[in-house]
């Protein structure tokens, strides 16, 4: 059984970065993509990058693009989404996923499996 576990989030200051992990464990692990995802407080939950496993595509929402950088290490199963310039408005808990083949990578609904989330807390 797969399981994707977060970590790296914490609470920062306007300005600073973060580097937020996602490990997939398993025997079976194989994924078409693996997306991040944020939500925030009364707010649904939105696309923040993606990135394809088997193939060479990424991409941002328009509101992290230049900021975040969204990266992989195959042999440990393991996607990276380092942050920078953070903003109070990126607070929110942030989820990994994976997506499956042929999907739209925008939206969750392209995901089957999610992690638990990792708290980003953005606040001077």
């Amino acid at each position: 059984q797969v399981q994707l576990v977060e970590s790296g989030g914490g609470l920062v200051q306007p300005g600073d970065s973060l580097k937020l992990s996602c490990a997939a464990s398993g025997r079976s692990f194989s994924t078409a993509a693996m997306g991040w995802f944020r939500q925030a407080p009364g707010k649904e939950r939105e696309f923040v990058s993606a990135i394809g496993w088997t193939v060479d595509q990424i991409y941002y929402a328009d509101s992290v693009k230049g900021r975040f950088t969204i990266s992989t290490d195959y042999a440990k199963n393991t996607v990276y989404l380092q942050m920078t310039s953070l903003k109070p408005e990126d607070t929110a808990v942030y989820y990994c996923a994976m997506g499956r083949a042929g999907g739209n990578y925008y939206y969750a609904i392209a995901y089957d499996l999610w992690g638990q989330g990792t708290q980003v807390t953005v606040s001077s």
